[in-house]
């Protein structure tokens, strides 16, 4: 798969890539330095194998380079970190998944 172009759009306050014409996006809310990622949305008609681990690890990384903090309120984010350790250092201070 290619590099994912990730479009933080922060009047929606989600992050956003298309694929095929199709919009897949990452619904977050923000408090102090921490992104909220609450809801995981891929359309049906993306079939792509492993788009949703490709497109979490990049908002992660978008995330991380903007040195904030992640907090996944989503279970499929949840687990996607569980099984990812080396995102563990971007979870606040108390916060275990």
């Amino acid at each position: 798969m290619t590099t994912l172009e990730i479009t933080d759009n922060s009047f929606l306050r989600q992050f956003e890539t298309k694929v095929n014409g199709h919009l897949a996006k990452i619904e977050y809310s923000s408090q102090e330095r921490k992104v909220f990622l609450t809801k995981l949305v891929i359309p049906e008609e993306i079939t792509e194998e492993g788009f949703k681990e490709d497109f979490i690890k990049a908002v992660l990384n978008e995330i991380q380079e903007n040195n904030l903090r992640v907090v996944p309120t989503s279970p499929q984010i949840a687990g996607f970190l569980r099984k990812n350790r080396q995102y563990k250092d971007m979870l606040p201070v108390g916060i275990r998944i």
